[in-house]
């Protein structure tokens, strides 16, 4: 029985144990889509990248969540990419050839990985209030007041999300999802899952807060998610959030004012957060607090969005792996 070498990385934070873990296997060379979907639900982590030579670019790189492969995935590339350089198999940039086409990533002198997304498309859907309300279990005014303004839209970057705007913090907190809603309203819509966020956060030098629940691909709910944030950034810029005087405080549109004490559940009062000309150089998302997760995705907006973020190693070890007949389990 052979041993593979097998990596946990966690994604969009400088702690171990906080943001999104990623399992990351960095010699996937003759292993089959059925191996690595074993091997990624043994792992089971949201998603587990496969890396082997690339013929378009430096490696090939493949997404497993425990249940399905997936075409694209920004924690598991971020924490590849930490791989790699911690590795010092790269230095200033690395690509990736995905099954969608080739990632281009580069790094800052601090390791944080900037990855350049495709070029956004949004489309608003019409789901209606109740039907999200009740997938999401959150109270329906807590999305209608702020969805006059702010309608639900599939966004994406790379991988569609169906984002979904919300009043406070407290009412994004204290949600409690329908997963068969949600992964049916997900296939309704054509998206990979349901990111929902409000302007209402814990650090004053954040945007917004998400969360995001893709029960479609195995993913009850995923603690930091780098695809939804660059297709959240994309959101934004097609509702007019980046316009000079888009959001003011005496609309009362968007109560957007940083949770007072920085504590959970702690309603703010409106405030003025996107009050801008233009597209601002960088956004700050905040995401897996209610997951003991904590994470920040950092999101520059353009025609070609880079989503970054730092890691961390976690844990590098090897996993045996039982021959191609042998139907035994894998084992740690």
């Amino acid at each position: 029985m052979e041993t593979i070498r097998v990596l946990q990385v966690d994604a969009f934070t400088t702690e171990p144990l906080a943001g999104n873990a990623a399992g990351v296997v960095p010699d996937a060379a003759g292993l089959g889509a059925e191996r690595m979907e074993a091997i990624a639900r043994e792992l089971s982590v949201s998603e587990t990248a496969f890396l082997s030579p690339g013929d378009d670019a430096d490696y090939r790189i493949r997404y497993f969540t425990p249940r399905r492969e997936v075409d694209r995935c920004g924690h598991a590339t971020v924490g590849a990419a930490v791989h790699l350089r911690e590795a010092g198999v790269v230095d200033d940039a690395v690509s990736f050839e995905t099954n969608t086409g080739v990632l281009e990533v580069e790094f800052e002198g601090d390791g944080t990985v900037w990855i350049r997304e495709e070029p956004p498309t949004v489309r608003e859907v019409d789901v209606g209030h109740g039907r999200l309300a009740d997938a999401l279990g959150i109270d329906r005014a807590a999305l209608e007041g702020i969805g006059a303004d702010l309608p639900p839209a599939v966004a994406s970057t790379g991988l569609p999300f169906l984002i979904v705007p919300v009043a406070y913090l407290s009412d994004l907190g204290s949600a409690e999802p329908d997963l068969a809603a949600i992964e049916e309203l997900s296939a309704d819509v054509e998206a990979i899952g349901v990111y929902a966020f409000t302007f209402d956060t814990l650090a004053a030098e954040a945007t917004l807060h998400g969360r995001a629940f893709a029960p479609a691909a195995g993913i009850a709910e995923d603690p930091v998610t780098g695809t939804a944030s660059g297709a959240v950034a994309a959101y934004l810029d097609h509702v007019g959030a980046f316009e000079a005087d888009a959001w003011r405080a005496d609309t009362g549109a968007v109560p957007t004012g940083p949770t007072a004490g920085g504590e959970l559940g702690v309603d703010a009062a409106p405030d003025v957060r996107i009050d801008v000309d233009g597209p601002p150089a960088e956004l700050r998302l905040e995401q897996g607090h209610f997951l003991d997760r904590p994470g920040t995705v950092r999101v520059r907006p353009g025609s070609r969005p880079q989503v970054g973020g730092r890691g961390v190693v976690a844990l590098d070890g090897r996993l045996a792996i039982p021959d191609a007949t042998d139907e035994d389990i894998l084992e740690v």
